[in-house]
């Protein structure tokens, strides 16, 4: 899982350096896509075949976008930025769902490039790809090639029962170190992390919680699922993902891979409600609302603001 997240984060940061005007499309959803998040997906997959091939993978991308010749075209380039030689039938196959992947016994879940705002603008993204076991996820592996210390950036690894592991992204040279969320119970001392986007997270309904549990800290924005790799190695304590709009639905590979990272690192994830995360129903988390995770000592008086919060409309 890591080698797959490895040859992934070498291929977006090879990709965002020569990033071209038509490298990148919107998708139906308005939501842009380029040619790295098909490119990772396609080399995740390739890696993940060499050594799970019967275990399914559940991605985010697929092969519609590759109709467009001149678009699928920069695709076949950019996956040998990954280490891959990939014709267009390769890319198509790599690309196409696994029948059954979303409720399969055993499962991967991948988001090739989790921020892609972020990853057009220069900022955060996270490679994040997830094992997941019945209702239980197994592993995780976030591969940030953005995120310091270094300009090589950091993989998170994490497995059940075995804590979870950072160590440079991008360099042969990987040593590895465990990290662990922070112990801090002075409330006004948390430090508050939340999605650049305000139609991802309430920006108005996290800086009630912040008054309401006297914060000092002015929250910092972070895209992706680089905010659960901060929280796991104790760079803040409060993860706050809360409801912009009734009916919608948090998306399985959004979540699985750094859902694992904080809980082995020792901290608490929860839906804005309180109740635990469940993996149980396919591509999306059905039975959640929001998504709450900290460092755990005060996550009962976090979810006391939330509620707050989210009662004040």
């Amino acid at each position: 899982m890591v080698a797959a997240v490895t040859r992934a984060g070498y291929l977006c940061e090879g990709v965002r350096k020569t990033l071209l005007p038509e490298s990148a499309r919107t998708k139906d959803d308005r939501s842009p896509v380029t040619v790295a998040d098909l490119g990772a997906q396609a080399v995740v997959r390739r890696a993940l075949s060499e050594s799970f091939a019967d275990v399914p993978v559940l991605g985010e991308e697929d092969a519609s976008m590759l109709e467009d010749s001149a678009f699928a075209k920069i695709v076949g380039e950019a996956v040998t930025l990954g280490g891959v030689s990939m014709d267009l039938g390769a890319l198509r196959r790599a690309l196409a769902p696994d029948e059954g992947a979303a409720t399969a016994p055993r499962r991967f879940v991948l988001d090739p490039i989790d921020g892609t705002k972020g990853y057009l603008r220069g900022d955060q993204y996270a490679v994040a790809l997830a094992l997941l076991e019945g209702d239980q996820v197994v592993a995780g592996v976030l591969g940030c090639p953005a995120l310091g210390p270094g300009d090589a950036g950091i993989v998170a690894w994490a497995s059940r029962g075995g804590g979870t592991w950072q160590a440079p992204l991008l360099t042969d040279d990987r040593s590895w170190g465990q990290v662990a969320v922070t112990g801090t119970t002075d409330a006004s001392a948390l430090r508050l992390v939340e999605s650049v986007e305000s139609g991802h997270s309430s920006h108005d309904h996290a800086a009630q919680v912040k008054q309401a549990l006297g914060i000092v800290a002015d929250p910092v924005r972070i895209d992706s699922q680089c905010k659960y790799a901060v929280v796991a190695r104790g760079d803040a304590e409060v993860y706050l993902r809360l409801p912009t709009r009734p009916g919608y639905r948090e998306k399985v590979w959004d979540h699985a891979a750094g859902y694992i990272c904080v809980a082995e690192a020792g901290g608490r994830i929860t839906d804005a409600r309180g109740a635990p995360l469940d993996f149980s129903q396919g591509a999306h988390l059905d039975n959640n609302r929001g998504v709450i995770a900290t460092h755990g000592p005060l996550h009962d008086r976090v979810l006391e603001a939330v509620a707050a919060a989210l009662s004040s409309d």
